[in-house]
């Protein structure tokens, strides 16, 4: 049971796609995933489109692949008319929020990647009663790394409605990562485990700052003082 920072070993785990739920089950809070197989962009367009519109989700992506990554592709057309995706930028989940019950019933995900997480409250709520994890790309600056491990654009839905950023590409992938465990199949957040333990010794750490050796007017070491 993890209940501290400590107790996060991080292992290493490789998942091929469609990830199975015995191996979604298996994950840990702060393990390190890299991912194989294929998987698919999509976020607020095609969400737009699936959720709110009423739009069926391709029946082909989601026999293929239960990975949906919210991100915005670096893509271009080559020479004979195929496309090519050399980077791939995460995008901020917490912009999805009420979207995700009916998108996991409409889509089948049971892994979202993003960046920065939802709350352990969305987790709980919306991911546990579908069996669906939450991973976290890792620091900024990622895109051409993770582009590294894509080997092929395997098809793109939408592109002409929604455009390159928005449109639904889904790739083929090879070791894509690292990526970490950030919400599990129990609904808890390695974020939240994080800010709760730094919480603790908020008041410590303000305690042992020195006065400003220049201030403006509201700023203070008194956390209960501040002035917005």
């Amino acid at each position: 049971m993890i209940a501290r920072l400590d107790d996060v070993r991080m292992d290493e785990v490789h998942l091929a796609t469609p990830v199975a739920p015995e191996a979604l089950a298996r994950l840990k809070l702060g393990d390190v995933v890299y991912l194989s197989g294929a998987l698919y962009t999509a976020r607020e367009g095609v969400y737009r489109m699936v959720v709110d519109e009423g739009r069926d989700f391709p029946a082909e992506v989601r026999a293929l692949t239960n990975v949906n990554f919210h991100c915005s592709p670096a893509a271009s057309v080559r020479p004979d008319g195929t496309y090519a995706v050399e980077a791939v930028t995460a995008t901020a989940s917490f912009r999805f929020g009420r979207s995700m019950p009916r998108w996991f019933e409409r889509s089948g995900a049971t892994v979202v990647v993003g960046k920065a997480g939802l709350t352990e409250r969305a987790y709980r709520e919306w991911f546990v009663p579908h069996g669906a994890v939450y991973l976290t790309t890792v620091g900024y600056g990622m895109g051409a790394a993770y582009g590294q491990a894509i080997r092929r654009v395997a098809g793109v839905h939408w592109l002409s409605e929604l455009g390159i950023a928005q449109a639904l590409w889904v790739l083929e992938v090879e070791r894509l990562g690292p990526f970490l465990v950030e919400g599990d199949a129990e609904g808890r957040s390695l974020f939240a485990l994080a800010n709760r333990e730094i919480a603790l010794r908020l008041d410590e750490v303000y305690r042992g700052l020195p006065p400003y050796a220049m201030g403006r007017f509201g700023e203070t070491t008194a956390r209960t003082d501040e002035v917005v």
